[in-house]
């Protein structure tokens, strides 16, 4: 998570703790709403359907030079993104947090590896972060999942900050939101990030059960074939396992 007033001190972050159902272990950070899962058997796969989701760039990326790319995650959450991304698609990552007791947890809970050098995590506001050139133009894969501790809406959701989100990515490179929010307005969210990146960049899954819309976004829009789709989706699902061709029934560009 982030957020834009003053800096945040400890006194001012929520509690973060888990619990265990199954063979799930959930994040909370100091309610019961749930901030991120993992299946204890394996603690490298993902297993909400929303989170899958967020992975709806790599129909866009060419899955051969996959490995060779850079993910960056603002809001660890779990660490669900950025552990499938560290270790199944041995990509470089960099999570963006800023609650450095939810770094902790992910590394004593939730199997989070140290940093290396192909991993970086960096606990700092979001907002602030993301503007440092160092990391201007090198992202591919951007997922964007930033709730306050209630689950009730973003804390990041406007055109500026969906702007410089932006200017993160590299030319092919593709940012996914999650803009589940029991507060939040998809119209208003889905039109922020077509300001940002121009309208005809935009795709949408409908909505999960659980009310999660992910959003994608492309620096450069292409508007590939539905063959062209199923044929990644194919690639998607047998290198990763992936319910790649599934996603291809719920999503579809916006304008």
């Amino acid at each position: 998570m982030s957020k834009k007033e003053t800096p945040a001190t400890p006194a001012d972050l929520p509690e973060v703790n888990f619990s265990d159902y199954g063979e799930v272990r959930f994040l909370h950070l100091g309610t019961e709403w749930v901030q991120g899962s993992m299946l204890r058997d394996a603690p490298y796969d993902i297993e909400l359907e929303y989170v899958q989701r967020m992975m709806a760039g790599l129909l866009f990326l060419e899955a051969g030079g996959v490995a060779r790319k850079h993910a960056m995650q603002l809001g660890l959450g779990s660490a669900a993104l950025t552990k499938f991304c560290y270790k199944k698609l041995r990509m470089r990552a960099t999570a963006i947090e800023i609650n450095p007791q939810v770094v902790s947890a992910c590394r004593l809970w939730f199997k989070l590896p140290r940093d290396d050098a192909r991993l970086r995590v960096i606990v700092a506001d979001a907002a602030d972060e993301i503007r440092k050139p160092e990391h201007q133009g090198t992202v591919d894969l951007l997922h964007v999942d930033l709730y306050d501790h209630e689950a009730a809406a973003p804390v990041l959701d406007d055109a500026d900050f969906y702007s410089h989100c932006r200017d993160l990515l590299t030319e092919d490179g593709v940012m996914t939101v999650n803009l589940f929010g029991r507060d939040s307005s998809f119209e208003q969210s889905l039109t922020k990030i077509a300001e940002a990146f121009g309208p005809e960049s935009v795709w949408a899954f409908r909505p999960t059960r659980e009310g999660n819309t992910v959003v994608l976004a492309q620096h450069e829009p292409t508007r590939p074939e539905r063959a062209a789709l199923l044929q990644q989706a194919g690639l998607i699902e047998s290198r990763w396992d992936l319910p790649a061709k599934k996603w291809l029934r719920f999503f579809a560009p916006v304008a």
